[in-house]
């Protein structure tokens, strides 16, 4: 597993945006907890995962790992969303987010953020730093993949702007991706 993070505040509540392909994603981002937010701010607290209401339906077990989860379109939503702003207004926690909403390859190029991430921001009122992480899994000559963590510090809840969290994901995810592999222009 290979980590190219970038420094963590501290005094900040935290979301862990990143690119949504794999059972394991959850997994690996204990590792970038571990390794990053917990090497460069012991005070971490905990580790909160959003995911669809559909997935915890089919999922159960994952309520135990942390999960909670959402409802676009349905009346609980905002109610979800008061939760995660109580959770991000604490220093310490982090907020773990797949933004694309669904699955998709890890080679998928461009990322579509869903707008659901301004409901979460515009609630938060203390200190909270976004972070962005583009993963990517290779064999190469190898029997076991090797995991690529790709991370980018898009600023802070207080200057967020959508349109400009959506294009640093997606420049930052294209040079992380010609960094990773052979890129073609199609």
């Amino acid at each position: 597993m290979v980590l190219n993070d970038v420094p963590i505040l501290q005094g900040h509540s935290y979301i862990l945006a990143c690119n949504h392909f794999s059972f394991w994603d959850g997994f690996w981002v204990s590792h970038i907890c571990l390794n990053s937010f917990y090497k460069q701010n012991p005070q971490l607290k905990t580790v909160y995962i959003m995911v669809l209401e559909e997935q915890i339906v089919k999922n159960k077990w994952l309520t135990r790992l942390g999960c909670f989860s959402v409802a676009p379109g349905s009346e609980s939503l905002t109610a979800s969303m008061d939760y995660i702003a109580e959770i991000l207004d604490e220093p310490g926690n982090v907020l773990l987010i797949y933004p694309q909403g669904k699955l998709e390859s890890n080679h998928v190029r461009d990322i579509r953020v869903q707008p659901g991430i301004t409901g979460i921001i515009k609630r938060v009122t203390g200190n909270c730093q976004l972070l962005w992480s583009s993963n990517f899994i290779d064999y190469f000559e190898s029997l076991k993949p090797s995991v690529y963590f790709n991370m980018l510090d898009c600023g802070s809840a207080k200057d967020f702007d959508y349109r400009d969290f959506a294009l640093k994901i997606n420049d930052h995810h294209k040079a992380a991706m010609k960094k990773q592999f052979r890129f073609t222009k199609n």
